[in-house]
């Protein structure tokens, strides 16, 4: 495909009842380097647009059963894949047939007599013209990550006394997107560590992002400042309340981790929304291990049941938090990091070595610095 971006390899989901036509059509676009998948009636092209989320979707219009129209119509109520850019393809040429497809939101009309030539044309028009609104946006959405004053990563994490507390964060396609981190001083002694991933990463999940870990972290200084009694377990229950009760954010939902630590004793208090643990490395055994997240996700329901687990922590002791991207991270074959990887990966950490770091390294390696997600871990390791 002569104009298309190298590295993407747009994916064309054809839908026609005509199978020798079909096969034509989908020779042409594979051979101008198109990724194209087949349907033959409305009910299996709509199940595999959802299954393959295709960047365009052609429709013949005569079709048994379930038209082109009627399976426009299912398309545009489904929100998965409502904005994917539609053309319909017809031997019908007639003028009520058109404006009907237009006024269901079509993005082109191709007669099927105008042969495979002019819809390949047609379709790399599109999708090119797509791409530069996407590399426009990605322009716009870094010129606006550098402006703002409010990151969704700091920069350095705050020192912790006795403690190393360190992070990595890498956003997928250098685009800020759903992860977020912060961190607060309550008192000399006391640190409250956070992790966050704001769930469904799209094109405006950026802005989503950081207005969604502005929040947060309002929510969280109004707690702190006013509970009479400060745990992980309390943060995390009134923050799910502000949220589940904000209508400004109605079924907005995220993965949260919050850890209170305190520099003298070596306490440490977890608490958890979602389905992601934190681990727990004790280094006089070198063994890591799950220390498991039961709450359900922020702002899904007003009772969490958020639950509070507690570690104290030796010299060379650590605990990380993570997000989803670090363990469904994907080698060059596309297999899966998976939990029981990073658990080997923090077993096999030199004790003189910053965790963050080596962490890093074995990761990149693994994926050869290919990642498909945001990537976020934070580790803190008492002092030897």
């Amino acid at each position: 495909m002569p104009d298309q971006e190298k590295s993407f390899k747009a994916k064309v989901l054809l839908v026609d009842d005509d199978a020798s036509l079909a096969r034509l059509f989908q020779y042409s676009l594979t051979k101008e380097g198109f990724e194209c998948i087949t349907a033959s009636s409305g009910p299996e092209g709509f199940q595999k647009a959802k299954q393959f989320l295709p960047d365009l979707i052609i429709s013949d219009i005569m079709m048994p059963n379930m038209n082109g129209f009627e399976f426009r119509k299912i398309v545009l109520e489904d929100s998965d894949i409502q904005k994917i850019p539609f053309i319909f393809l017809s031997a019908k040429s007639g003028e009520d047939d058109i404006l009907e497809g237009y006024d269901l939101g079509i993005s082109d009309y191709v007669v099927k007599t105008a042969g495979p030539k002019v819809l390949v044309a047609k379709v790399t028009a599109l999708l090119k013209n797509l791409e530069k609104e996407r590399e426009k946006a990605v322009s716009e959405i870094h010129k606006a990550a550098d402006n703002i004053s409010m990151k969704v990563v700091p920069d350095h994490p705050p020192d912790v006394e006795g403690f190393l507390l360190s992070h990595w964060h890498l956003p997928f396609g250098g685009v800020p997107g759903g992860d977020f981190i912060d961190y607060f001083n309550i008192d000399p002694d006391t640190t409250v560590i956070i992790l966050g991933d704001v769930m469904g990463k799209k094109w405006g999940a950026w802005y989503f992002a950081v207005a969604y870990a502005g929040y947060i972290r309002s929510a969280v200084r109004v707690i702190l400042q006013n509970a009479k009694e400060l745990s992980a377990k309390t943060i995390m229950t009134e923050v799910n309340l502000s949220i589940f009760h904000d209508n400004r954010i109605a079924e907005v939902f995220a993965t949260l981790s919050i850890v209170m630590v305190n520099n003298k004793t070596g306490i440490a208090k977890y608490a958890g929304a979602g389905d992601l643990p934190m681990v727990f490395f004790d280094a006089s055994e070198r063994k890591a291990e799950f220390i498991m997240s039961n709450g359900l996700l922020l702002g899904f329901a007003e009772n969490g049941d958020y639950e509070e687990s507690t570690v104290k922590m030796d010299p060379g002791d650590s605990i990380y938090l993570y997000t989803d991207g670090i363990i469904e991270a994907r080698d060059p074959l596309g297999n899966q990091l998976g939990k029981d990887y990073l658990l080997k990966m923090i077993e096999l950490t030199p004790p003189h070595l910053n965790p963050i770091d080596f962490i890093k390294n074995r990761m990149n390696e693994f994926t050869s610095m290919k990642y498909d997600d945001d990537v976020s871990i934070i580790a803190l390791k008492k002092n030897l």
